[in-house]
């Protein structure tokens, strides 16, 4: 039985420009997953307010993360996540990656492995914890390439993989790494926010949070206490807090000058990482006071990572 993996994430627009940026947003902000507002009231804000102004200023900030080598770090990284899984598997397995909002789409991905005789597919979302905003809107877009269709190979979707003891042993290592290397008071642990009103109607996103942040204390071998914030708010909506940029701005006066930043949501660097974090909230951090702002790379192009990867596809 010919056996297929396929890797997804939400994506990235194809060029650092307000032209490749728009049709990006658009689909990323017209998925009502995404914003559940209702259609009728959503669309004619996302076209006539916010798509006109905010592809510009989102491509001046892809601008400053963008790669003279490879360009998008996302779509980079992405790729290489896939080619090194490939490796590890070896040729009993046929990989391929794909993203919600960009291309490859997944409808792509899902047809190439059909086209290629796969019959057993595992597909993993790559967002360790699960939201209604990334991995249910991916499974979305599975049942609809899938419906009514003539042939359905056997499928395992992962949804999420934040208790995998492997995925928490890597993360708590790689901040291990620079606890040891550093002094630091805090280590603030950020995760990608959502709407309060998503997790009141039953998303687990928080407590899979919490969860992710707790296995890692309890791996980590240091005195430098642990905190948890939610970045990247979008609209006027209340959404998950503390909010990562309120609280890098009032920790210097707090006495907390050294901190250390990791982004346990995300496996691959990104806007949110290397510019949201890396960038504005570094200002925010030392514009108050503080003396170093140090944010731990994401798992990228580490073949650890990609094991991890693998043992999913095992089951092991």
């Amino acid at each position: 039985m010919k056996q297929g993996v396929l890797l997804i994430n939400l994506g990235t627009p194809g060029a650092p420009t307000a032209e490749a940026v728009r049709p990006y947003l658009r689909r990323f902000l017209g998925d009502p997953r995404v914003i559940t507002v209702p259609r009728a009231i959503w669309l004619p804000i996302l076209n006539l307010m916010i798509l006109p102004k905010r592809p510009a200023e989102s491509a001046a900030k892809y601008r400053q993360i963008w790669s003279p080598e490879f360009g998008s770090p996302l779509a980079h990284y992405t790729k290489q996540q896939a080619v090194q899984l490939q490796k590890q598997l070896g040729d009993d397995y046929q990989v391929a990656y794909a993203y919600s909002y960009s291309k490859p789409f997944i409808a792509e991905a899902l047809k190439q492995l059909e086209d290629a005789g796969v019959q057993r597919l595992t597909i993993i979302p790559l967002y360790p914890q699960y939201s209604t905003t990334t991995i249910g809107s991916v499974m979305d877009d599975i049942n609809r390439f899938y419906y009514r269709h003539p042939y359905v190979p056997e499928l395992r979707i992962i949804s999420g993989f934040a208790g995998r003891s492997d995925y928490l042993d890597l993360l708590a290592h790689n901040i291990q790494v620079e606890l040891d290397q550093n002094q630091y008071d805090l280590v603030l642990m950020s995760f990608h926010g959502i709407p309060v009103s998503y997790a009141q109607s039953g998303d687990p996103y928080p407590r899979q949070c919490q969860a992710t942040t707790d296995g890692v204390k309890v791996r980590l071998k240091t005195d430098v206490p642990i905190m948890q914030t939610y970045q990247s708010k979008f609209g006027p909506a209340e959404w998950l807090t503390p909010a990562t940029d309120e609280t890098v701005k009032g920790l210097p006066k707090k006495g907390v000058k050294r901190v250390l930043v990791v982004s346990p949501a995300f496996v691959a660097d990104c806007l949110e990482t290397l510019h949201e974090l890396d960038v504005e909230n570094r200002e925010y951090f030392m514009d108050n006071g503080g003396e170093f702002f140090k944010v731990v790379r994401c798992f990228n192009a580490d073949p650890a990572f990609t094991a991890v990867l693998k043992n999913i596809v095992l089951d092991k």
